[in-house]
């Protein structure tokens, strides 16, 4: 994600078959529970325990005028451990109808988006299972947190961390990915657009359906659905990938910025490792939005989008889609190195521009400036996921590089990411990888840019070819 403000800091027991006369209730002592959340340090009820999933299914019809979903999502999954009962995530309109291998469930809704489900047979250990959630109701703007109404009437999902609840349940957690696929159903006169690739476009009785397949694993707030009179660009890289990208009414001068994708492509291939999706693209969206959105293959850009947005999110493909933090204290995984990426690295390779002329000015203009250190770079702080991460990141990076050297720094990042590839990683983890790629002590250079609230010590500041 970039932010439109991202440039300065703000502030065991036998298993009983039986079934009971009446659900189960959520217990966290109960072994047969799932889990309401998986503890994530900023986000604990995030994620749900027992299952594992594996596939999305989702159907949606939208009429754009009355801002009516209905909605029908079936879940593929395995049990991780016997279940009487089990969560998801879901904060979208009233639920109807819960089935579980084709039985009908209990269920309740509890907090902010928990759907707890009591199937009517208990569910065992490694064996797969299938949920279906049927619901429907009205579309209201969440504000970066789900849903965002578009000028024209139509709309669509964008936000992070939070997202997909809005409009489908699922297990919303960075640790759990699955492959998704969408059914979509809107008068003929709208289009609509997804992740992955389109499989269908077809117009049959005044409404036109479509399908999409994400066929690599993809986090839930990584999915999107875009509803809008979209104009499209359709374009081919040299060795074969599709692009295709849309732009909303108000949107259409970016078309000629998105030529430029097969650019952007080949030079992020060149740092990290051949592109690891089917297809890419972009939606162009002309609502009022503060930020641009990595959603996987096809990133949604507000109006303000520039080439350096495109360039970030598309480096966001390798880091965040692709591979994925484990907790969201390892933000900077993905945001330190898209930002390096787009106002570092292209600057360049791309434009000729000197880089080290570049972080010295920048160190010049904010050494003094306390507020642009406060938050760390490592485990920020919920809340403060989206700050220093954009400004103070790639800072981290190129004093890295250059603690490094080239010939060390490039080939381990690459490394880095490519072993992630459809995985997940944390900032500690990264910073063992790096000390295994030099012998020097890399500690104290790794705790005075990512573990504290203050300028790192001059040493660390300007490493190697770096003077003040």
């Amino acid at each position: 994600m970039r932010s439109g403000w991202w440039r300065y800091p703000v502030a065991g027991a036998a298993l009983a078959l039986a079934v009971s006369a009446a659900p189960a209730q959520a217990d966290s002592t109960d072994p047969f529970t799932g889990a309401a959340g998986l503890g994530d340090p900023y986000y604990p009820l995030d994620g749900n325990g027992g299952y594992d999933a594996r596939h999305y299914d989702i159907t949606i019809g939208y009429d754009p005028p009355a801002r009516q979903l209905t909605g029908s999502a079936v879940i593929d999954a395995v049990a991780t451990h016997p279940l009487r009962t089990f969560n998801l995530d879901f904060s979208g309109p009233e639920v109807s109808k819960v089935t579980v291998n084709n039985l009908p469930a209990w269920f309740d809704r509890t907090g902010e988006h928990e759907l707890v489900i009591t199937p009517l047979l208990p569910l065992l250990p490694g064996l797969p299972f299938q949920v279906r959630v049927e619901y429907a109701g009205e579309v209201t703007d969440t504000e970066g947190e789900g849903w965002v109404l578009s000028p024209s009437g139509g709309a669509f999902v964008a936000g992070e961390p939070h997202s997909a609840t809005s409009w489908y349940p699922l297990n919303d957690t960075p640790l759990d990915k699955a492959t998704f696929t969408l059914h979509a159903a809107v008068p003929q006169e709208w289009e609509v657009m997804s992740n992955g690739v389109p499989m269908r476009n077809v117009v049959l009785d005044g409404m036109r359906h479509t399908d999409w397949e994400m066929r690599q694993p993809v986090i839930g707030y990584l999915t999107t659905i875009a509803i809008d009179r979209f104009e499209f660009l359709d374009q081919r890289r040299a060795n074969g990938t599709p692009l295709l990208s849309a732009f909303a009414p108000q949107a259409l001068d970016a078309k000629e910025m998105e030529m430029r994708l097969p650019e952007i492509l080949d030079f992020s291939e060149e740092l990290y490792g051949p592109y690891p999706l089917d297809v890419a693209g972009g939606i162009y969206v002309d609502s009022e939005l503060e930020f641009s959105l990595e959603t996987q293959s096809r990133p949604i850009y507000a109006p303000w989008t520039e080439l350096d947005t495109a360039v970030h999110e598309i480096a966001h493909q390798w880091w965040g889609d692709s591979m994925s933090i484990e907790q969201w204290a390892d933000i900077c995984l993905n945001e330190c190195f898209a930002s390096y990426t787009a106002d570092y690295l292209w600057k360049e390779r791309k434009e000729g521009a000197n880089v080290d002329d570049q972080y010295r000015e920048t160190l010049t203009k904010f050494l003094e400036k306390p507020k642009f250190w406060e938050v760390k770079l490592d485990d920020p702080g919920v809340g403060f996921e989206f700050t220093s991460v954009y400004y103070r990141g790639p800072l981290f990076l190129h004093a890295l590089r250059n603690t490094l050297g080239d010939e060390v720094f490039f080939p381990a990042v690459r490394e880095f990411v490519e072993s992630h590839k459809f995985g997940n990683a944390s900032m500690a983890e990264f910073r063992k990888f790096l000390q295994s790629k030099t012998s020097q002590d890399l500690t104290g250079f790794l705790a005075a840019w990512l573990d504290t609230e203050d300028p790192p010590a001059e040493q660390y500041l300007y490493p190697g070819g770096l003077h003040a």
